[in-house]
């Protein structure tokens, strides 16, 4: 477990590759609400977005996870475990008022790139509506 790479695996930098090349730019394994303790693999501040892309072995995708027969209780609780704490994070950061994206590493990159991209847009255009909104009230 200790060799498996943190982050730059091979789906987060294509997914990076696209989102860089339409224009948009992010931070990096970092913590989306310090209250919350967990990194995202991508994180859009200023729209409050946190992208994660998960791998199908380590956080049980429905579609292509297979469970050991060695160890097989620990592995059970291990990989339900990981998916139970990605439920919790998820709930946390939307309760905190993120928008949070699960990307599997199964999923083609270029739509993966396109779902965030529309969130981040989204996010950032209403913020500029909250905003000239809150001017508009004030007088401004």
């Amino acid at each position: 477990m200790q060799r498996q790479p943190r982050r730059d695996t091979s789906p987060e930098l294509a997914l990076r590759r696209l989102l860089h090349a339409r224009g948009l730019r992010y931070r990096l394994d970092v913590r989306p609400e310090r209250a919350v303790g967990r990194r995202a693999d991508l994180v859009f501040s200023g729209a409050r977005v946190a992208v994660f892309v998960d791998g199908c072995y380590w956080h049980a995708c429905p579609r292509h996870c297979s469970w050991p027969r060695t160890n097989a209780e620990w592995w059970r609780d291990k990989l339900e475990g990981n998916a139970a704490r990605d439920r919790d994070t998820d709930a946390r950061l939307m309760k905190a008022g993120w928008t949070v994206i699960r990307v599997w590493e199964h999923d083609d990159p270029r739509e993966a790139a396109e779902r965030v991209a529309i969130a981040v847009r989204a996010a950032s255009a209403w913020q500029c509506f909250a905003m000239s909104e809150e001017a508009a009230t004030d007088g401004r």
